[in-house]
């Protein structure tokens, strides 16, 4: 069985920013790409950044390209989420999830193990 726990969150200004952190049980996680996903008041789910098993290949949001970096560190089994030049509009409720599939992916479907999720407010 798969863990996945974030933290990090909280309540920022707009300009500022955050570092959520997602830590993953299970030995394979090195094996596996993984996702940050996000969902606001009212809206679907939707995907953030995703990242390689290797950390070589990553991929982004449109709305968040150049302002968030995702990363992770296979000997903690944890992936991150650096978040800069925070908006409003990023509020939302955070979530990282495991995709099953050997390459990214922004499409949800393809994450089969997904955390409780983490709260970041952004104030104007």
């Amino acid at each position: 069985q798969v863990q996945l726990v974030e933290s990090g969150g909280g309540l920022v200004q707009a300009g500022g920013s955050l570092r959520l952190s997602c830590a993953a049980s299970g030995r394979t996680f090195s094996s596996y790409p993984m996702g940050w996903f996000r969902q606001a008041p009212g809206k679907e789910r939707e995907f953030v950044a995703s990242i390689s098993w290797s950390g070589g290949s990553t991929n982004y949001a449109d709305s968040v390209k150049g302002r968030f970096t995702i990363s992770r560190d296979n000997a903690k089994n944890t992936v991150y989420l650096q978040m800069n030049s925070l908006k409003p509009e990023d509020t939302a409720i955070y979530y990282c999830a495991r995709g099953n599939r050997g390459y990214i992916s922004s499409e949800r479907k393809w994450y089969d193990y997904w955390g409780q999720g983490t709260q970041v407010t952004v104030s104007s």
